[in-house]
């Protein structure tokens, strides 16, 4: 069985360690933890890591996070994976720093790359894992506080969420979405 399992971010040194790139965050801690790596392929950042069985594709789009259904919908396509085998991950302001929220389907809640994927996709029939960032941010500030960087004390606990969200994937990919909604939706 094969997944494509998508980190959400932008690219290119500005944005390293930035909210919006949490998705990216995900993916690459799970590259560090498990002993494979990224190349850069058409449209996206790719690898492919064999666990339990499964073909696991992941990848992190290079269209910059307006244009990620591009990077989707080329990689389903390519890989032959269905839609339901599908999982995005993306940061939520809408949930406190380091909260999961695991979803079969939904709206893009405003988020730009879900927007984009839904958009191409032409659904929004497929599972998102949401990474919380919080929301401590002024009005009129929300672009700084998304594309801004992780507070020291955020970065000292960033890693242990970052764990949660890469054995939340696992789980996903090995266990089903019904099982890992149950266990990971808290």
């Amino acid at each position: 069985m094969k997944f494509l399992i998508t980190g959400l971010g932008n690219i290119g040194p500005e944005y390293m360690l930035t909210r919006h790139n949490a998705g990216f965050m995900v993916v690459d801690r799970l590259a560090a933890q498990y002993g494979f790596t990224f190349s850069m392929n058409r449209l996206a950042y790719t690898a492919e890591w064999r666990h339990k069985g499964k073909i696991i594709h992941l990848i992190k789009p290079t269209t910059y996070m307006n244009l990620s259904g591009r990077a989707v919908s080329s990689y389903l396509k390519q890989f032959a994976i269905p839609v339901e085998n599908l999982l995005v991950i993306t940061d939520d302001k809408d949930l406190p720093f380091g909260k999961l929220r695991l979803k079969p389907k939904g709206s893009a809640g405003g988020h730009n790359g879900l927007r984009s994927i839904d958009e191409v996709l032409g659904t929004q029939e497929y599972a998102r894992l949401r990474f919380g960032i919080g929301n401590d941010f002024s009005k009129g500030r929300q672009v700084d506080f998304v594309l801004g960087k992780f507070p020291p004390d955020e970065m000292e606990v960033l890693p242990q969420h970052l764990d949660r969200a890469g054995d939340a994937v696992i789980s996903f990919c090995t266990s089903g979405l019904q099982h890992t909604m149950n266990f990971f939706n808290q």
